[in-house]
């Protein structure tokens, strides 16, 4: 038996692992003599008509399941981890990695710096490839798990080794050739750090991925986030208004390249950048499908489109409300737009929205997703909250109403002494539950 076992935690009624009597405790090994690493490699093995399962019983007897089933068809059963595996850790030490910026006591989950090529394809994470080996780059390929979300930061080898602080981090570009001879789809970001990637070498790293398209196809470039919590940490700068401007101008000069090339943009400016800068979001056509929306490309101007559709389809009436809405600096104009394109509808509806100042991690960090709850009930304490108070979803946990400091959304509604009402990230949600729509 192999080495590694996955353990079955769940088998679906009726399906083709229970008719072979397998039972949730019960633990994979091999499949027609192979061992299984992970999801990507059971998902691969059982896509066959005909399959030898070599498993541990939960009672600890070995034996091998024959199966005959049509190709690609499931066997139904579920494992303890949907990876069917731990998550690979970054070996990195990036001058600007976030997590090393944050306060001591924490949950522990929130320390983990995952840098997973299989989360990369799942989730969508980002990755520096510093992780892989050779044969990760053949299971890629041989899986075509696509697409892959490269962080790259520069394409300079000597200085991604001092950037990731990992003197094997030089050869992202070889990596990435194999994956594009290979015609695997790719994404990728530069985390820009004034003084250091930006300028001549922002240039380099854009002109060199832009040299695998079609398959490289975005490229995103996003300001450092800077906390109050860098002591013993790199030097780093925050960007400035004129700062913004060029870093904007570059960008547009090679997107006016691209274009003419590749009838793409392929690189993006994030939408700190253009506030930043106090320029007005470009129009919907600008952020070609919004491919990069995960990284801050357009999520802005993509609010602001669905607001509007959503408004337009409304008659307003003369509905009465008093509501607040709690947001980051980042976000805040633009939501003060949008609250009042609402009022302009519905007159008799008054809306407050407040700025939220980050001080937890301090002030620099001006993103809605970084806030905690201590901060909003803080700041919002004694003040007119009206009938409800609207926070965003990315102020919580993914899979729970939990803040990243672990104030739950129960303590802060009881601490407001409001009912909280969260407003998912489409503009119609927004519009819906300010104006209690369904009701």
């Amino acid at each position: 038996m192999g080495k590694q076992f996955h353990v079955i935690t769940a088998v679906e009624p009726g399906s083709i692992a229970e008719e072979c009597g397998l039972e949730p405790g019960d633990r994979i090994a091999r499949i027609n003599g192979n061992e299984i690493e992970d999801i990507f490699d059971y998902q691969y093995y059982i896509q066959e008509d005909f399959l030898e399962v070599q498993v541990l019983t939960k009672d600890d007897e070995e034996c091998t399941l024959e199966i005959e089933k049509e190709e690609d068809e499931d066997l139904g059963i579920e494992f303890e981890s949907s990876l069917m595996d731990e998550y690979h850790s970054c070996c990195n030490k990036c001058v600007f990695c976030f997590i090393d910026q944050m306060p001591p006591g924490m949950r522990e989950t929130l320390y983990f710096k995952d840098d997973d090529s299989r989360l990369s394809f799942l989730q969508g994470n980002y990755i520096t490839l510093t992780n892989m080996k050779d044969k990760d780059i053949d299971r890629i390929i041989r899986y075509h798990l696509a697409p892959i979300n490269i962080s790259v930061h520069t394409t300079n080898p000597e200085l991604r080794c001092q950037m990731l602080h990992n003197r094997f981090a030089g050869d992202v570009l070889q990596k990435i050739k194999r994956l594009s001879d290979a015609g695997i789809p790719m994404n990728s970001q530069i985390v820009l750090c004034k003084g250091i990637n930006d300028g001549e070498e922002l240039d380099r790293t854009i002109r060199e991925l832009g040299e695998f398209l079609p398959y490289m196809e975005s490229l995103s470039v996003v300001p450092v986030g800077l906390t109050k919590f860098r002591d013993n940490l790199p030097k780093l700068d925050p960007f400035t208004k004129e700062d913004a401007l060029k870093v904007l101008e570059q960008i547009q000069g090679w997107q006016k390249h691209f274009k003419e090339k590749y009838n793409t943009s392929f690189v993006h400016a994030s939408d700190e950048w253009f506030i930043l800068a106090e320029n007005d979001f470009p129009p919907e056509e600008y952020y070609e499908g919004y491919g990069q929306l995960e990284n801050g490309v357009g999520m802005m101007r993509l609010l602001i489109t669905e607001v509007e559709n959503r408004l337009a389809e409304l008659e307003g009436d003369s509905r009465e409300r008093k509501v607040s809405i709690a947001t980051a600096k980042l976000a805040y104009p633009t939501i003060v737009k949008l609250a009042q394109e609402v009022q302009d509808k519905y007159p008799n509806i008054q809306i407050q929205v407040y700025c939220i100042t980050n001080h937890f991690f301090g002030e620099k960090i001006t993103v809605t997703g970084l806030l905690t709850g201590q901060d909003i009930i803080a700041q919002l304490k004694n003040r007119d909250l009206g009938e409800e108070l609207f926070l965003p979803s990315n102020v919580l946990k993914a899979d729970e109403d939990i803040f990243l400091d672990d104030i739950s959304l129960k303590e802060l509604s009881d601490s407001l002494q409001v009912p909280v009402n969260i407003i998912q990230s489409e503009g119609e949600d927004f519009v819906n539950k300010i104006i209690d729509y369904f009701k």
